[in-house]
């Protein structure tokens, strides 16, 4: 146990570590990108999206929280993919990455590789992109639903303008009643009844379902390639939820788009997931297909995610919770980080962290219990 010296003394010196690191990040941001640093190939032609051994460190006062640290999936063209995990796991993190919106200069990608197949054919790594194709690329090729609407959407500028500005940002437009038109069409897209009155109105007279939809509409505005959906229904009641979980499959087979499907609700990601991504403590500790993680879960974590659901056979049996807490990402161990909370722990369990395996030819898990196939 540290003195209280000895504790502001090392305080000290993760602020000028800290302080360092802002430096060279704020200095290497001035540079100019040549066009050949951050073009690159992807691994496979029928993938959207590849993100490889992606570590993503938030650098604070009391030390570095690796929030995502060294996940790699990909999003194969037209598909859903669910990520799930308890809060904090870094699955919106990740997401926020593909993006670049992380709170720099203390958020960075420190490492890693993002790919993205464009509409023009080429393949840009993300990770390193300059702003200015960054700034292209949302809105036009790649879009988010974020969490909260009602957050999302700005109080004192009504509906329209807020669509209207995604348009006038990423669309050429030459006159102001095509842009009119082309939002309202977005509205009536989403399910939006008397969608020329809503247009006029501000997010506060709307209820929750309607504002969700016009978050939807905006991220629809320029038929993306993917939409990164971070907690869609979250504030949705269960109802409003099946709405929008219908109306997102339905648009993604009309604009043949790719989502990637951040959620806590397994039940969310059993409807509209063709792919599960299960992490832990910002890593990935088992994926598969849709069939393999509901059929056959093997991590014990994704096991106990699954223990957790709501039984309607045995309605008297008590819900499982998984016993202990996520360990902070400032102070990660060496072991795997699930260690302390598993139930089926072996001693080879405080050794190194386990390799991701696969045990099938679409199923991996990252478990000392399991053995790679052959």
């Amino acid at each position: 146990m540290l003195t209280e010296k000895e504790r502001n003394k090392q305080l000290k010196e993760i602020k000028k570590s800290n302080n360092r690191i802002y430096k060279e990040f704020n200095k290497n941001k001035k540079k100019k990108i040549a066009e050949s640093e951050y073009l690159s190939q992807m691994k496979d032609s029928n993938n959207l999206l590849e993100i490889d051994d992606l570590h993503t460190f938030f650098y604070t006062d009391i030390g570095t929280a690796r929030a995502v640290d060294g996940v790699s999936f990909s999003i194969p063209k037209g598909k859903t993919i669910g990520v799930v995990g308890e809060s904090g796991c870094g699955k919106s993190v990740t997401s926020l990455s593909v993006m670049r919106l992380l709170q720099e200069p203390q958020g960075q990608i420190t490492s890693g590789e993002i790919r993205f197949s464009m509409r023009d054919g080429k393949t840009v790594n993300l990770a390193k992109a300059p702003i200015k194709l960054m700034q292209h690329i949302r809105g036009n090729e790649i879009s988010m639903i974020f969490q909260e609407p009602m957050t999302t959407l700005n109080p004192v500028f009504t509906i329209g303008k807020q669509l209207d500005e995604v348009l006038l940002l990423h669309v050429e437009y030459k006159k102001k009643s095509e842009i009119r038109a082309k939002s309202i069409e977005l509205l009536k897209l989403v399910g939006i009844a008397n969608s020329e009155r809503v247009y006029k109105m501000y997010p506060h007279e709307l209820s929750g379902g309607m504002r969700q939809r016009v978050v939807i509409a905006m991220a629809l505005a320029c038929d993306p390639q993917l939409i990164i959906a971070d907690e869609p229904t979250t504030a949705l009641d269960v109802t409003i939820q099946a709405q929008i979980l219908d109306l997102m499959r339905n648009l993604k087979s009309k604009i043949n788009a790719s989502i990637m499907l951040i959620t806590h609700d397994l039940g969310v990601v059993a409807e509209m997931a063709d792919l599960v991504v299960v992490m832990y403590s910002g890593r990935i500790v088992e994926m598969g297909t849709t069939v393999d993680i509901f059929k056959n879960p093997l991590h014990p974590y994704t096991i106990g995610l699954m223990k957790s659901r709501p039984n309607m056979i045995d309605k008297d049996e008590k819900l499982y919770s998984i016993p202990g807490n996520v360990p902070s990402p400032i102070n990660l161990p060496n072991h795997c980080y699930f260690k302390n909370r598993c139930e089926k722990c072996v001693a080879k369990c405080s050794d190194v962290y386990p390799e991701l395996i696969k045990v099938s030819d679409t199923h991996s898990v990252s478990c000392y219990l399991y053995k790679e196939e052959k």
